[in-house]
């Protein structure tokens, strides 16, 4: 599925876990909104796998052994953003763990790998990266950050 030049892939993914006709069109609305504010309409790829995958991925591209939520590969060149891979298990865990739903925990997902994408580090970047995604948070109408909840579940 395309918007405004990005991709939304689906690779293996538990039956239970595949999102209906409706929950896909949602994210490639939103898919849109992201690659046309966020990433600057520098189009991405963003595909939806099994832990597994993402594990893989994790493996071969960053030498970590296990699965992760979402991942992000940035492009050099000046007209694509680059790619980001979200496990859909991870991502249902999340959700139910958060109370929100599956969709909202891959939106909040895929903005987080798209603001990598953008060069930004949670790891490096003085508070950069918690500020941009809590202001791009509120502006998709998201739940609560990925960092936010990060630092929260360290400081319990």
């Amino acid at each position: 599925m395309t918007s405004s030049g990005s991709t939304l892939l689906f690779g293996a993914i538990p039956a239970k876990l595949k999102p209906s006709a409706s929950e896909k069109r949602e994210l490639v609305r939103f898919m849109h909104g992201v690659c046309q504010q966020v990433a600057a309409a520098r189009p991405f790829v963003c595909l939806l796998a099994d832990d597994a995958h993402l594990q893989r991925l994790n493996r071969d591209f960053l030498g970590h052994d296990y699965p992760t939520d979402v991942l992000s590969f940035p492009e050099t060149s000046t007209d694509q953003a680059g790619e980001v891979a979200i496990s859909l298990e991870r991502a249902a865990a999340q959700a139910a763990a958060f109370g929100h739903s599956c969709v909202d925990e891959v939106k909040i997902l895929m903005l987080h790998g798209v603001l990598h994408l953008n060069g930004f580090d949670h790891e490096n970047g003085d508070g950069k990266m918690a500020r941009e995604e809590k202001r791009w948070r509120t502006e998709f109408h998201l739940p609560e950050t990925l960092i936010t909840r990060s630092k929260r579940r360290g400081a319990a």
